[in-house]
């Protein structure tokens, strides 16, 4: 493995999800920037959708994180940031969580952000994190596709859902720029984009836009 490179790791075991974020990352490859690889915690579970999930994840993603000691910088491609802490004492290398990222990118591309999540039973988790970072007064909300993290990765209607949802973000919750909570959603965030007319951010492109940053200063 060459020295910088950005290991992007999706805690969950399902490669459909690691692949549609891989090929989202497209545009951030180029000819003299550090490399990206994607890699799937195969011991993870199918999707991380509990606090259980998000709790599961965490070590084994400490493990990997020192095992890989040539990279330049690490993400963990979930919406819950499972691990984030624990992995950055394990290594001097930058580690960017997804949501983190994204939502400190939202900031800068609108005054107010909205979240799409894959469930109900995700919001509380989502919401408690903008809580401490903070964020409330440019929160507009949060809304579901109640889907889960496989249905969204590989489903059909998965896009139609997204703009229904996002439209109700835009319209009711008045917010200026979406965010996409789940790393499954990636290679929907144009046509998402350009049904809606605002902003839409892919946390894993965010955390890893940063992650470049980080590797080249340090360079």
């Amino acid at each position: 493995m060459a020295r910088g490179e950005i290991v992007v790791v999706n805690p969950n075991s399902n490669a459909v999800v690691t692949a549609g974020f891989d090929a989202a990352l497209a545009p951030l490859r180029f000819a003299d920037g550090p490399a990206i690889r994607c890699v799937t915690l195969e011991d993870g579970p199918y999707g991380v959708e509990t606090q259980e999930h998000v709790e599961q994840v965490a070590i084994p993603l400490r493990r990997l994180v020192e095992r890989e000691t040539r990279a330049g910088a690490f993400v963990i491609a979930c919406y819950s940031d499972p691990g984030l802490h624990v992995c950055r004492e394990g290594t001097k290398a930058p580690v960017f969580g997804i949501c983190e990222s994204a939502l400190l990118m939202a900031l800068a591309r609108g005054d107010r952000f909205g979240v799409i999540a894959i469930g109900e039973g995700t919001m509380a988790r989502h919401q408690r994190y903008v809580r401490q970072m903070g964020l409330m007064e440019r929160f507009s909300g949060e809304r579901p596709l109640n889907m889960s993290v496989a249905e969204s990765a590989a489903g059909d209607n998965t896009l139609a859902r997204m703009i229904e949802v996002g439209g109700e973000l835009v319209k009711l919750d008045r917010c200026d720029v979406i965010v996409m909570g789940c790393a499954g959603m990636a290679r929907h965030r144009q046509g998402l984009e350009a049904a809606l007319g605002v902003p839409v951010i892919d946390p894993v492109q965010a955390a890893v836009t940063m992650a470049i940053g980080a590797v080249r200063v340090a360079a």
